[in-house]
């Protein structure tokens, strides 16, 4: 059976399961114009996305709006307000009576989406649009490398691009000027870091400036008058539009913005800052639980996989966690001795994986994914490794993005543990299939909440554990303490917004608790520090999926087939942690059923 004919066998086997039939003859007469009323609405909303989203369009393959940036003025952002009160509205008049229940939980994921939207505007997070990183100084490149350049006219389209550049910065200093004016402001410490980022793509020369990528991948059938006009052209926007808009941001940022950075560390410190940090924490987790409850749970985490780790080190020979990592950081034998070796070791433990797969999913993407360095002008501000997702034709595959910068100062002993997150089965396996989901509305097909998509690449860090991964006991180690890293994040998240902990605190805490290297520990901590909340996602987002999958083994016993669990978990596209558990326990209460029928 081909990967195609197995994603429209699971498509079928899912909505068989969930939708159930919609009965013309028992349906209220006015159930298919409702239908269609959400349908469309859903295609319309849809549609809004992508105009008022351009870049994303782009990345999804949709050209219509090539040309264009996002419109950070304020008075765009205040017109994105009301347009997603206005769907919120329009949405809450459908009423779903009788409608398959996949229908029902679109027009429900909708409305969550939209309430988050309309409910988070009040704290303006775009008044602090800019970090050590994110915001346009580093979004954007990294979008340049990612979109397709296929036509003349994409080429064209991107001169246009480039030129309206300084409008879309002049916006993103607007809005943080009015930052200031209400104290929505970063730390003070982590400015400086934006500054240079933005200095060092000025100083960089046209042809090696990052928005001369696509003159690097010109298509073959381009005529040489064209190659030479539109390098022409690009090289000229990025000397006379680009770099200046980038050097006025850091002049900018440097003199006018610095200044008033705040002191404090905490989300606490802003205004609202607790109902801030509340919201954050409940949309990255979806759920209730309180930032106190989550410190806890990461206590209980980290104590539990403390014991794990020792024990390792003991069958290594070292009686205490401190001496070990010690002896880890000193081993010349653990740390690369190139960028290359860093890109090499991730593409070795993303092969090892291919093989494994059919035994533990019966549907898998159609392309495999590509191991890509993060660029050098991105790397300090970066994390170790990221993915970035491919787009929906599949022309442009899925990629993790590896940060081989300070390279002597890394480790190796993590890159088997976070392959198997960012690649397969972690990001690319749920990313890739949500896109090839027949019958999923757009929203859901590239949608994501931080609890369901991180929850799942940090179990199937796990799931290479069951499968015998991670034979090298230094390796096993790093497994342990990437888990180990997603448990001091919910200690040192709630930590740093909800209790009022200092950055040295954070610091001492990663100490105590792992043998992460420093390099890492510094941007996690501050990392944390600009994103507060996401960090959430991971541990408790597992933790859910492990309880699922306990409660489907022990309910269906030895009818039990792990790759209809995978498939089911991945079958719906990304979902909130009590929508998952409603979804799975019917597919067991349903397996149950159909199993009781054959015996019968």
């Amino acid at each position: 059976m081909t990967t195609t004919t197995r994603i429209g066998a699971a498509s079928a086997l899912l909505f068989s399961l969930i939708l159930g039939a919609a009965h013309a003859d028992t349906a209220a007469p006015d159930l298919e114009a409702r239908r269609a009323t959400l349908n469309n609405l859903i295609k319309e909303q849809w549609d809004y996305t992508m105009r008022s989203s351009p870049e994303w369009a782009s990345l999804l393959g949709d050209k219509r709006y090539n040309d264009k940036w996002s419109d950070f003025s304020q008075a765009g952002i205040d017109a994105d307000i009301k347009v997603s009160a206005d769907f919120l509205k329009r949405f809450e008049a459908v009423d779903t009576t009788g409608f398959p229940l996949q229908e029902q939980l679109n027009r429900e994921l909708m409305l969550r989406q939209l309430r988050q939207n309309v409910d988070g505007a009040r704290f303006k997070d775009w008044e602090m649009p800019l970090a050590q990183n994110s915001g346009v100084h580093l979004d954007i490149p990294q979008v340049v490398a990612a979109l397709p350049f296929e036509t003349v006219k994409d080429y064209e389209d991107y001169i246009k691009r480039l030129h309206a550049l300084p409008k879309l910065f002049d916006q993103t200093r607007a809005q943080m000027d009015n930052g200031v004016k209400d104290k929505l402001m970063p730390p003070q410490f982590l400015i400086p870091k934006i500054v240079k980022q933005c200095e060092d793509v000025a100083a960089m020369k046209p042809a090696d400036s990052p928005y001369a990528e696509p003159l690097k991948r010109f298509p073959k059938d381009f005529s040489a008058a064209d190659k030479a006009r539109l390098s022409k052209e690009i090289l000229a926007a990025v000397k006379t539009d680009v770099a200046p808009a980038y050097k006025k941001l850091a002049v900018y940022t440097k003199t006018k913005y610095l200044p008033h950075g705040r002191k404090d560390v905490g989300m606490w410190s802003l205004p609202d800052g607790d109902a801030r940090y509340t919201f954050k924490a409940r949309n990255s987790t979806t759920t209730d639980m309180t930032p106190e409850q989550i410190h806890q749970l990461g206590l209980s985490e980290v104590a539990r996989i403390e014991g794990q780790m020792l024990e390792t080190a003991k069958k290594l020979g070292y009686s205490d966690l401190k001496t070990f990592n010690k002896a880890v950081a000193d081993n010349p034998a653990l740390h690369p001795k190139s960028r290359q070796e860093i890109i090499d070791l991730y593409q070795k433990y993303t092969d090892q994986m291919y093989p494994q797969l059919p035994n533990q999913f019966g549907v898998l993407p159609k392309n495999k994914v590509e191991i890509k360095p993060v660029e050098e002008f991105a790397e300090k501000g970066a994390s170790g490794a990221a993915y970035m997702p491919g787009s929906p034709d599949g022309k442009r595959p899925g990629r993790v993005m590896v940060n081989t910068g300070d390279f002597e100062h890394r480790s190796t002993i993590g890159i088997e543990t976070t392959a198997l997150h960012e690649g397969v089965p972690g990001h690319h396996m749920q990313l890739t299939i949500a896109q090839e989901i027949k019958g999923l509305p757009d929203f859901r097909q590239q949608g994501g909440y931080t609890a369901y998509v991180e929850g799942w690449a940090l179990y199937s860090e796990r799931l290479g554990e069951e499968l015998g991964f991670y034979k090298d006991p230094y390796s096993y180690y790093g497994h342990l303490q990437d888990e180990m890293l997603r448990a001091i994040r919910l200690v040192v998240d709630t930590g740093l917004h909800y209790k009022k902990w200092n950055r040295q605190q954070v610091v001492d805490f990663f100490h105590d608790h792992s043998g992460i290297e420093e390099v890492e520990v510094q941007s996690e901590t501050d990392r944390y520090i600009v994103w507060p909340g996401q960090a959430l996602g991971y541990k408790i987002g597992q933790l859910k999926i492990l309880e699922l999958r306990d409660y489907a083994r022990k309910e269906l016993g030895a009818g039990f087939d792990i790759r209809k669990f995978h498939d089911q978990v991945l079958g719906a596209g990304a979902l909130p942690m009590d929508v998952l558990e409603t979804h799975v326990k019917d597919w067991v209460a349903a397996e149950k059923q159909r199993v009781a029928g054959q015996s019968s």
